[in-house]
């Protein structure tokens, strides 16, 4: 009888599980990562500071170089559209700002009425291009924004003596 064949035998080379879980863990942290930097910078761009006209500029997030949401009432007298771009003032505590707006607001909106616009400021002519126009009517709203609408009211239209 012969004696057993002791010699170690060579091994195959099967990479171990830490080493095949690091592609897809590198992959997926990845992944995530560069999710969250799209997401920041979206919701970033995204974000309307509300702002009443006297607050631009003077209030934090209310700078004219970023985008708004900008609450005054529009300026009796101030309204006049060529077809394409309706113009208008808005004012609120004794701060009036001009607005462009892009076509026809529609629905309700007139003189002497509360509206949000939201939009950006053009630094080269100093007024606001608006590309929405939000006029504030609903009983919901009067209910949450009691107060703003009063001090809007306040400094609307007054009856001339």
């Amino acid at each position: 009888m012969t004696a057993p064949d002791l010699t170690p035998r060579p091994v195959d080379p099967v990479p171990s599980r830490r080493r095949r879980r690091i592609g897809p863990t590198l992959i997926l942290i990845v992944a995530i990562v560069a999710g969250g930097v799209v997401v920041t910078q979206f919701l970033t761009s995204a974000v309307d500071y509300y702002c009443n006209v006297d607050e631009v500029g003077q209030r934090d997030g209310c700078d004219p170089d970023r985008r708004l949401r900008l609450q005054g009432t529009v300026t009796e007298g101030s309204v006049t559209s060529d077809g394409l771009t309706t113009r208008f003032d808005i004012e609120f505590a004794d701060a009036v700002i001009g607005v462009d707006y892009d076509g026809e607001p529609g629905g309700i909106f007139k003189e002497c009425i509360p509206v949000v616009v939201h939009g950006y400021f053009d630094s080269d002519r100093d007024r606001f291009l608006g590309d929405r126009v939000e006029v504030k009517h609903s009983d919901e709203y009067v209910s949450v924004n009691d107060a703003r609408l009063s001090e809007a009211r306040e400094s609307a239209c007054q009856p001339s003596a």
